[in-house]
């Protein structure tokens, strides 16, 4: 923490300038990076008030303060956006990643290849974007492949390569969309020349672009070149048909970017609408989230240099709902109160507040229980059920051979398991190997013990079994009159058939489908908490002995005689003494005598 000896001598050393500070903790980490028109004034004023709490945690954690002195307000700003997405401060704005958008690519090589990508390489390329619509990248795309012939491929066109006869031309040149510059046959003067065109129009000026295919029309028709200059004549019509689509807001409005402000708590979205020759040429949503509890001041001043920096913008004015904290160098900030560029900002506002509600209508979605909802709404339509199954139940016999014959019922609520209310049942009126039979007492006594206590009864049941299974659950709930409360289904393992009452065609639900993976889920549940149950009987059935049967030996006595000796006959043959030193002479007596008869 900063010492009142040490901030007082940092606050003398600073300069009254515009510039840059730098928190620090203990482990020379930055944790904070900070604009300024004066750094002394706005360093001090951090000491000299209240603050709110995160702030205050912030400059607990501070050990030093280090500045950068710049020319000017709009030096400082840029300096400051640079140095945040460099350090990624712990206490500063946090910007969404927008690696997921696309973004157009003009290759940094000889005769740059032009294409969409998610992945930006600084490797000296220019990047235009990102774009929020996979759409506009596709259309401005097309719109370029219309207008020029550029190469697809990615060979190496060095001057040595294209020179020594390494590559031939490919379907591309023969359909007509490349000149093939990979055997000579383009220059890189003339491919360079459409890139320039290419550039301006992914910068929106499409009239710069119309206006000098114009003049290369004229120049064509003064030569006589009467082909090329339909070609020319041919890609102004495109570029009117497409300007004539794109958004035309103003006749007034020339050049100009606009900003609009809205935030949902530390969340703060930013709309932007570059404005070229009239037409709305691009527009993005900057996401962020506040870390300090920043002014809207500030944070509309940082989403404007980021946003500018970003689409290269140049722009001589930007129409805002309210001033921005930093004023720009040669940059005029429009607050309208009526006019086009009134409606401009109104437009650009409810892009926001788009952007705003759909975000949180994603974040509402992704939570668990809406997830859970949605995914029950498709089980319900899939199994074509009245009532959503929030509670769903699952029965499933387990015997060997009509031995220690049981079933298990487990419960699922809201897709989840509820295993408090799991239950084992021993089946008491049915002998030998009969699962039709098992399963109609089991459901009965289940349901009828639930009707009994005034509990709800579930949506849906689950048998495991076809037909018969099925059938057989059946009778137990139309003895409970329950048939227009319960929908009931069962499931055949061989190809996981769906068998409904009182009919003998199953349906089949798509494999990858939320509604099946839960039933098997629900299904293999029920026969994993039946198996278990059965092996612990079978097992305890298995470890009883003719000890058991002995009135007045009781489970600790059984312990010792099993430990010392192996068998019955051994304990037979042991004298009576040593009986009574073990387990005392009263039960001694009880084992030896009933050994005897």
């Amino acid at each position: 923490m900063l010492t009142e000896k040490k901030y007082i001598s940092i606050l003398a050393s600073l300069p009254d300038k515009p510039g840059v500070y730098e928190f620090v903790d203990l482990y020379g980490k930055i944790i904070y990076i900070g604009k300024a028109r004066n750094l002394k004034k706005r360093v001090s004023s951090y000491f000299a008030k209240n603050q709110s709490g995160k702030t205050t945690v912030m400059l607990k954690k501070a050990s030093d303060i280090r500045h950068i002195v710049v020319d000017n307000e709009s030096d400082a700003l840029l300096l400051e956006n640079n140095l945040i997405k460099r350090y990624q401060p712990t206490y500063n704005i946090l910007l969404k990643d927008d690696k997921t958008f696309p973004w157009i690519c003009v290759k940094n090589e000889r005769f740059p290849r032009v294409f969409s990508t998610r992945n930006v390489v600084r490797d000296g390329s220019l990047y235009f974007g990102p774009y929020t619509s996979a759409m506009m990248v596709k259309t401005l795309l097309t719109l370029v492949r219309q207008l020029f012939k550029l190469r697809t491929c990615n060979l190496n066109l060095t001057a040595e390569n294209i020179a020594a006869g390494k590559f031939k031309p490919c379907l591309e040149y023969y359909i007509g969309n490349c000149k093939a510059p990979c055997v000579g046959w383009q220059t890189e003067e003339d491919y360079n020349e459409s890139i320039v065109q290419i550039k301006e129009i992914l910068r929106g000026n499409l009239i710069t672009v119309t206006e000098h295919l114009k003049e290369q029309m004229k120049e064509f028709s003064t030569r006589l070149g009467f082909e090329e200059a339909q070609m020319m004549k041919d890609k102004i019509d495109i570029l009117t048909r497409y300007r004539s689509r794109s958004a035309v807001v103003s006749n007034t409005i020339r050049d100009v970017d606009v900003f609009a402000f809205t935030q949902d708590g530390t969340r703060c979205y930013v709309n932007y609408l570059k404005v070229v020759e009239g037409a709305v040429a691009q527009t993005f949503t900057l996401d962020m989230r506040s870390k300090l509890d920043e002014d809207r001041e500030t944070l509309l001043g940082f989403a404007i240099t980021e946003v500018r920096t970003r689409f290269s913008s140049d722009s001589s004015e930007i129409i805002v709902p309210f001033k921005p904290d930093f004023q720009l160098i040669k940059v005029k900030y429009t607050i309208p109160k009526m006019g086009e560029k009134l409606k401009l900002l109104e437009l650009a506002e409810r892009n926001a507040l788009y952007y705003r509600l759909e975000q949180r209508k994603k974040l509402l979605e992704h939570r668990p229980e809406a997830r859970t909802g949605k995914n029950l709404e498709k089980v319900k339509n899939d199994l074509h059920m009245p009532d959503l199954p929030v509670h769903i139940e699952c029965f499933d016999n387990s015997n060997i051979m009509g031995a220690n014959p049981v079933a298990a019922c487990v419960v699922f609520r809201n897709g989840k398991p509820s295993k408090k209310d799991y239950r084992h049942f021993n089946i008491k009126t049915v002998t030998g190997p009969d699962d039709f039979s098992s399963m109609e007492e089991v459901i009965y006594r289940r349901y009828k013990r639930l009707i009994e206590e005034g509990k709800q009864v579930p949506q849906l049941v689950i048998v495991d079994g076809g037909k018969g299974q099925l059938a057989s659950a059946m009778k137990s709930i139309d003895k409970l009159n329950l048939r227009d409360r319960i929908t009931i289904i069962g499931i055949a393992k061989r190809l996981e058939e769906i068998y409904f009452p009182g009919d003998s065609v199953p349906i089949y639900l798509d494999k990858n489908s939320y509604s099946l993976k839960l039933i098997q889920q629900i299904r293999n549940e029920a026969h994993r908490f039946g198996i278990n149950f059965h092996r612990d009987k079978r097992s305890s059935g298995m470890t009883r002995s003719e000890l058991d049967n002995i009135k007045g030996i009781g489970p600790k006595t059984k312990e010792i005689l099993l430990k010392n000796f192996d068998s019955l006959e051994k304990i037979k043959e042991t004298p009576g003494d040593t009986l009574e030193k073990l387990i005392g002479g009263s039960k001694a007596a009880i084992v030896i005598r009933y050994l005897k008869n």
